[in-house]
C-alpha cells in the first residue's frame, strides 16, 4: 500500500500526469488509508491532523468518478470558511488540469451574480460554504440529483450548532446512494456519533498526530501575570525571524492585544468571527506575503489557513484540551521544518499545560525573554 504507483495507474491519464508533475513519490498516511475505500464509494469518517494531506485523500478518488460529458454537479465539497473553500478550489484546478472538469466556488458574502454566471456553465464540482449552497438550492439554482460524492471538510465546524441544520439539509438533499465523506483535523466522540446517526455504515479512519512532528516542534512556556501578557507578546513579536500565529480564545482580548501592539508600532493582522470579509482578505494577503510578521486569530477564524513557513505558534490563552493544542501546534514545523510553540501562561494555567504535555508525552520547557531571545 505504501507504493502508490499501482493505485495511480488506475487513475485517468490527466490525474497520472498531475501526480507526475507534483513530484510526490508517496502517499501520506491518510491518503494511504483513505484513497482506495473512497474510490470504491464507501462512506467515510476521517480524522487526520492539519497539514497531513486530507484534501488529496478525498479529492483524487472523487475526481476519478467525474464524467466531464455529464453537464451537472457530481461532487459537492462543503467547507466552513471562505479561505478553505478557495484553497480547495485551487487544488481542484491543479489536479483536474487537462480533463475538461469545471469547478465553482460558492461563498457566502461574495457576489451572488458572479456565482450564478458560473453555475450556468454547469460545473461538475461545487465547493461551497453551507449557507450559500443552501440559499442557491432553495432558489433552485443548484440541483443535487446527479451528485455521487458529498464531502464535509472541517466537519467539527459543520456539525456544530450554527451549521448543523444546513449540514442536515445537504445530507437529505442528495440521493440515497450518494457517497458521504466527513473529515476534519479533530473529530470528537460527540461529532463521530452525530455523523454515524446520519450516515450508513461509515468506515472510520483516524490518523494520530505524527509523533515525529510533535517532537520536531519546541514546546516552550513563559509564566506571566494575566495583565503582563500583552507586554510579553510585544517582546515575542520582535524575536528574530518570527513569522507566527497567535491564538486567543476571546475576541475582545484579541482586539485589545492587537490594539496595544499597533500602538507600539508593531504591524499585525487580526482574524476572528466578527472581522468583515474585506478585513479578513486584507489580513491574510498581508500575512501570506510576509508583510506582517504576526497574525492574531481565534481557532475558528484560523481554519483553512494552510501556510508552510510559520515559525512560531503563540498561545495567549491556553488550549482548552489536547485536540486544540495539537491543532494549534500543527500550524508550525510543517513540511519537515522545525517550529516553536510558546504558551504564555498564568500560574494556574501552567499546571494544565503540564498535564497536556504529560498526556502527549512532550517536554514543556519554561523560558524567559532576554535581549530579544528565548532563554
Amino acid at each position: 500500500m505504501n507504493n502508490p504507483n499501482s493505485i495511480i495507474q488506475t487513475f485517468p491519464p490527466y490525474l497520472q500526469e498531475a501526480w507526475e508533475k507534483s513530484g510526490f513519490t508517496d502517499f501520506t498516511k491518510i491518503q494511504a488509508e483513505m484513497i482506495e475505500p473512497a474510490k470504491e464509494g464507501k462512506n467515510i469518517i476521517a480524522e487526520a491532523p492539519t497539514g497531513s494531506g486530507k484534501t488529496l485523500a478525498y479529492l483524487l478518488p472523487s475526481l476519478t468518478k467525474v464524467d466531464p460529458e455529464l453537464k451537472q454537479a457530481q461532487v459537492v465539497i462543503i467547507a466552513s470558511s471562505r479561505e478553505l473553500v478557495m484553497q480547495i478550489v485551487d487544488q481542484v484546478n491543479i489536479w483536474s488540469e487537462g480533463s475538461n472538469i469545471l469547478s465553482a466556488a460558492l461563498i457566502g458574502g461574495a457576489n451572488v451574480k458572479r456565482q450564478l454566471e458560473k453555475l450556468k456553465q454547469k460545473p461538475h464540482i461545487l465547493v461551497a460554504t453551507p449557507g450559500r449552497i443552501i440559499e442557491l438550492l432553495k432558489a433552485k439554482k443548484v440541483k443535487l440529483h446527479e451528485v455521487h460524492t458529498l464531502i464535509f471538510d472541517e466537519a467539527d465546524q459543520l456539525f456544530a450548532k450554527e451549521h448543523i441544520n444546513e449540514t442536515d439539509g445537504l445530507l437529505k438533499g442528495v440521493m440515497k446512494d450518494c457517497q458521504r465523506i466527513i473529515c476534519s483535523a479533530t473529530i470528537p466522540k460527540k461529532i463521530e456519533d452525530m455523523a454515524k446517526d446520519r450516515i450508513l455504515s461509515p468506515r472510520v479512519i483516524r490518523i494520530n498526530m505524527d509523533k515525529d512532528h510533535l517532537e520536531r516542534v519546541n514546546h516552550y512556556y513563559i509564566v506571566s501575570e494575566r495583565r503582563e501578557k500583552s507586554k510579553l507578546l510585544r517582546k515575542l513579536v520582535h524575536l528574530e525571524g518570527l513569522y507566527g500565529l497567535a491564538f486567543s480564545n476571546d475576541v475582545h482580548e484579541l482586539e485589545t492585544f492587537a490594539g496595544r501592539l499597533e500602538f507600539r508600532g508593531a504591524n499585525v493582522g487580526i482574524l476572528h468571527g466578527e472581522t468583515t470579509k474585506q478585513e479578513r482578505e486584507k489580513a491574510i494577503k498581508a500575512f501570506r506575503s510576509q508583510e506582517i510578521p504576526l497574525l492574531m486569530a481565534t481557532d475558528v477564524a484560523s481554519r483553512g489557513l494552510d501556510i508552510d513557513d510559520i515559525t512560531h505558534v503563540i498561545q495567549l490563552d491556553l488550549a482548552n484540551d489536547i485536540h486544540q493544542y495539537v491543532h494549534r501546534s500543527g500550524r508550525t514545523g510543517r513540511a519537515g521544518k522545525s517550529g516553536t510553540v510558546v504558551s504564555i501562561v498564568t500560574k494556574g494555567e501552567q499546571e494544565r499545560l503540564q498535564q497536556i504535555g504529560d498526556k502527549l508525552g512532550l517536554k514543556m520547557e519554561e523560558k524567559t525573554i532576554s535581549q530579544g531571545e528565548l532563554v
